[in-house]
């Protein structure tokens, strides 16, 4: 994400690819937890949005979690050498009950190429997620980074988007067009899919029906276009985007995705239409603003960005009002915060973080009481 893997790619060189609520009243499970010591560790001072944090993983790289529609499970992608991976792959998770620390969750993913992207679609039987096994079995190689050299991201233009059902059968393939198609994530009404696609040549968003029909594209101005999510209405998307301006920039962009890369060091937080009408950039921040969702009342996004950093990689939550003003600070974890996603009742926000990781590069998932 997101996304290329949108997973851990900053928090790499220390170390990115999103709108929830709906009329699900359920209640979601283990809200009235009490505070342990242990939990209370977890929330830093200033981060007042937070409560009874939990931690949920305990090694490797784990990020992009996202709710089931009815609150009781989360699906996420991880590296983690002990479950016996080489890169990310896609597994599921009930964050109330299961202890990662003991086990491991169960694999939707075949275990096979690398992957990206997972969503539960509605009645939260199946997954739909982006995979590269059609293009090889074993892991695509990630580019080689030079010292002093550019910050890339690798568009596998062997992805493409799947279904799978919770004991990770593949159900069906929902794109087949060349070129890199993922980044998948559904509206909270159940009746479509956003994702990112270089069909028309660029990186732009397309929506389809939740079977795969009716492809329509969303966005078509030059830059990388990614990591969409829709809101709670399923009426306007927010994603990330770079979008070159100077010549020299525009060349850079289109030389790079030539070669199947982009630099994900200049990003924005943009508002559309599903129909592709009204677009809006919504931040001016300057450095990497990306992995964007709305917060449960739709008139707000919650995002991560380091424009207030000093090294590159001190990522933060952050939100902001839709039309760019009332930034406030979320997170002050000094390393890395990403990848937020509200529970569909607005009770409960997942994330990814560096923090308690005992000064690994570790990056886990954590989920929060969330407190307006």
């Amino acid at each position: 994400m997101k996304y290329l893997t949108l997973t851990f790619y900053f928090a790499a060189i220390l170390m990115f690819t999103a709108a929830c609520t709906t009329n699900n009243k359920e209640e979601t499970s283990g809200e009235n937890s009490t505070q342990s010591g242990e939990e209370s560790s977890l929330v830093y001072p200033g981060e007042k949005h937070f409560k009874n944090v939990k931690q949920l993983t305990f090694g490797g790289d784990n990020a992009e979690a996202y709710w089931s529609f009815d609150n009781r499970q989360l699906v996420f992608q991880s590296n983690f050498e002990k479950w016996g991976l080489e890169c990310d792959q896609i597994f599921v998770m009930d964050p109330f009950n299961d202890d990662l620390q003991d086990s491991k969750p169960q694999l939707i993913s075949t275990g096979k190429g690398r992957t990206t992207c997972a969503y539960f679609l509605p009645g939260d039987s199946l997954i739909v997620y982006a995979s590269t096994h059609l293009g090889g079995e074993d892991c695509p190689p990630e580019p080689e980074r030079t010292p002093g050299g550019r910050y890339v991201w690798p568009i596998y233009d062997s992805y493409d988007i799947f279904v799978a059902d919770l004991q990770g059968n593949l159900v069906k393939q929902l794109t087949d067009d060349p070129g890199y198609d993922a980044e998948a994530t559904v509206s909270p009404q159940g009746d479509k899919i956003v994702f990112t696609s270089t069909r028309s040549g660029d990186l732009e968003l397309y929506i389809m029906d939740i079977d795969g029909s009716n492809v329509v594209q969303v966005t078509n101005e030059l830059g990388y276009d990614g990591g969409a999510f829709f809101s709670p209405d399923g009426s306007i998307l927010v994603f990330r985007s770079s979008r070159p301006q100077t010549d020299e920039e525009i060349k850079e962009y289109k030389d790079l995705l030539a070669e199947g890369l982009v630099q994900p060091t200049n990003m924005e937080i943009y508002t559309v239409n599903v129909d592709g009408s009204d677009l809006r950039q919504v931040t001016e921040l300057g450095k990497a603003n990306w992995a964007p969702y709305f917060h449960p009342s739709g008139k707000k996004i919650i995002f991560s960005s380091n424009h207030a950093g000093v090294r590159g990689f001190e990522f933060n939550l952050f939100m902001i009002n839709l039309d760019g003003s009332g930034l406030e600070r979320i997170s002050q974890d000094g390393v890395f915060d990403a990848f937020p996603m509200f529970s569909y009742d607005g009770k409960k926000l997942v994330f990814s973080s560096n923090r308690n990781n005992n000064g690994t590069n570790d990056t886990n998932l954590f989920v929060a009481d969330w407190v307006d």
